[in-house]
């Protein structure tokens, strides 16, 4: 289940220095390339609480294993894409084909806690979370060697190879037979239009937030409607497609998506910005961009592996934001020619809050959530850790038009310190993560 979760977060890591060189060689700016990053997160975004609502239901095994024999089928398409349209579908399938692993996790999880009565397997959430930052480590890295041996084109061609290991360990491993938790849900059919709704209130927001003006003015009306009927529908559904009715009735629950959301919005716009910015802005390639966000993963996994096993949250969510805002501060400091020590400095202090605030949002989840809906509780998680992911991406395309210069990094970077301190504010306000891992 490890190895199919670090899908996501490989294909997420790698792209973030390949992003320069695809356009360059499709000849489109940096605030068309974005949508590579969008179409991914916006399948995700969709696909996890989908998938997760169909593991609940159907058990992990098949959803496994469907999920990754689609990641293949993605990697290829974007090997042989003739234009950069097929590339953005090849990551749209990517998305949906990455959303299973991880409900599927969290669902063996649960099913393995009530068999062997462990109250919290903290230390396997850690694990997943160290083998996810392991990925972090190396995908940057990893992309930019695959992109100076053979071009961007084997950053999708990897997937090949990583589809029919997760296939052939996921047949041979993962259990047959898992009691599903709501066996009802089983004969429910998916909720196609709030589907559509969603993806296009998300879509209309985003073209919007990208290249926003006066000329622009109906695309947020656009995703205001949809998202409007969207909620009413949901909440009218005996079997919606996001139950809001949970949602409002678990305000602990929801605080911590509220944080994922913030958090992941900093933590993405760093990785690609900064990525692009050491390319464009600092004239580096992709190779030492990526050697440059080292310091960042090698910091996650450090503070992870200290604090892992740790359950409670409290602590972990003040010092991870208060240096996400240190972090967000230092990058107004740089500019075309800031020596190099500085930029590994910039990236181990973004490497603090990548260790100490997911998993403590993760094992928030776990606490807070309906033991019947774990599924989909988890993949709700990723939803809003996506959501942020395209609120960057967006940020990323309005502030990098025409290149990744140094202007637009700063101005990017006044956003985030907004963000930064409503994720405090957002912490400071919730009593219930006090609880957490003391009970």
């Amino acid at each position: 289940m490890m190895f199919g979760s670090i899908l996501n977060p490989i294909n997420s890591s790698m792209l973030a220095v390949a992003l320069v060189p695809i356009g360059h060689a499709f000849g489109v700016p940096p605030s068309q390339t974005a949508w590579l990053v969008s179409a991914l997160y916006l399948a995700t975004a969709v696909g996890q609480p989908v998938i997760g609502r169909l593991v609940d239901a159907f058990g992990p095994r098949r959803l496994y294993l469907l999920g990754t024999a689609l990641v293949g089928v993605a990697g290829l398409l974007g090997v042989l894409a003739p234009s950069f349209w097929v590339l953005i579908v090849s990551r749209v399938l990517l998305g949906f084909g990455t959303s299973a692993a991880y409900p599927a996790s969290m669902y063996l999880l649960r099913t393995e806690s009530e068999r062997t009565g462990m109250k919290s397997p903290s230390g396997i959430l850690a694990a997943l979370s160290v083998s996810n930052q392991v990925i972090a480590v190396i995908g940057p890295t990893l992309g930019g060697v695959l992109i100076g041996l053979g071009g961007w084109h084997l950053i999708f061609a990897i997937n090949v190879p990583l589809s029919l290991a997760c296939l052939v360990l996921g047949a041979l491993r993962l259990p047959k037979h898992v009691r599903a938790g709501r066996e009802a849900d089983a004969t429910t059919s998916a909720d196609v239009p709030g589907m559509l709704l969603f993806a296009g209130s998300l879509t209309a927001f985003m073209l919007f937030l990208t290249s926003p003006g006066v000329a622009h003015w109906y695309l947020p009306v656009i995703g205001a409607v949809a998202g409007a009927v969207f909620a009413r529908r949901e909440l009218a559904s005996a079997d919606p497609f996001i139950d809001l009715r949970v949602l409002s009735g678990n305000t602990p629950l929801l605080a911590t998506y509220a944080r994922q959301l913030l958090a992941y919005t900093t933590s993405y716009a760093f990785l690609y910005g900064y990525s692009q910015w050491l390319q464009d802005g600092r004239g580096l390639g992709p190779e030492q961009a990526g050697l440059l966000l080292l310091p960042m993963s090698l910091m996650a996994i450090g503070v992870t592996v200290l604090t892992g096993r740790r359950p409670q949250v409290r602590g972990k969510l003040f010092v991870g934001g208060i240096a996400q805002l240190v972090g967000v501060a230092a990058l107004l400091g740089l500019n075309s020619d800031s020596p190099i020590w500085v930029l590994v400095v910039v990236g181990a202090i973004f490497g603090i809050p990548q260790g100490l605030i997911g998993l403590a949002n993760q094992n928030a989840l776990y606490a807070q959530a309906d033991p019947e809906r774990t599924g989909a509780s988890a993949g709700l998680l990723r939803t809003f850790t996506y959501l942020g992911a395209l609120l960057a991406s967006a940020g990323n395309a309005a502030f990098f038009k025409t290149g990744a210069n140094t202007a637009g990094l700063h101005e990017l970077a006044w956003m985030l310190v907004v963000v930064s301190v409503l994720l405090l504010l957002v912490t400071a306000a919730d009593r219930a993560v006090r609880r957490v891992g003391r009970d």
